[in-house]
């Protein structure tokens, strides 16, 4: 698993030379609602294992949560079953309204 930190992310959001990575965002319903970066797909948790075959396999899939733990245990379950390129959003969501968009709410 590669870990991405928040502005190493926006650099690549930001790079139209660099293929743009599936974000998916592993938070629950509300936590997404209260805030997240732009373009990401909500897909909680608890929904991977049976939605595990909605995901390319072939994507580079950066998955993001609030701090950054729950997304490193659905990066790592994506790993174990055969997702070759993924990474994980170090500190996750508040990493990014810290380091990137201070305009982003914070809970």
């Amino acid at each position: 698993m590669d870990y991405v930190s928040a502005p190493e992310l926006a650099a690549w959001l930001g790079d139209a030379a660099r293929p743009r990575p599936f974000l998916l965002d592993v938070r629950e319903n509300w936590e997404f609602e209260t805030c997240r970066i732009e373009g990401s797909t909500l897909m909680p948790m608890n929904t991977i294992p049976a939605r595990i075959d909605d995901l390319d396999e072939d994507a580079h899939i950066v998955c993001i949560c609030h701090h950054g733990a729950r997304s490193m245990q659905v990066a790592a379950f994506l790993e174990r079953n055969g997702f070759a390129h993924v990474s994980n959003l170090t500190g996750g969501v508040h990493a990014w309204a810290a380091q990137v968009d201070a305009a982003m709410p914070k809970y």
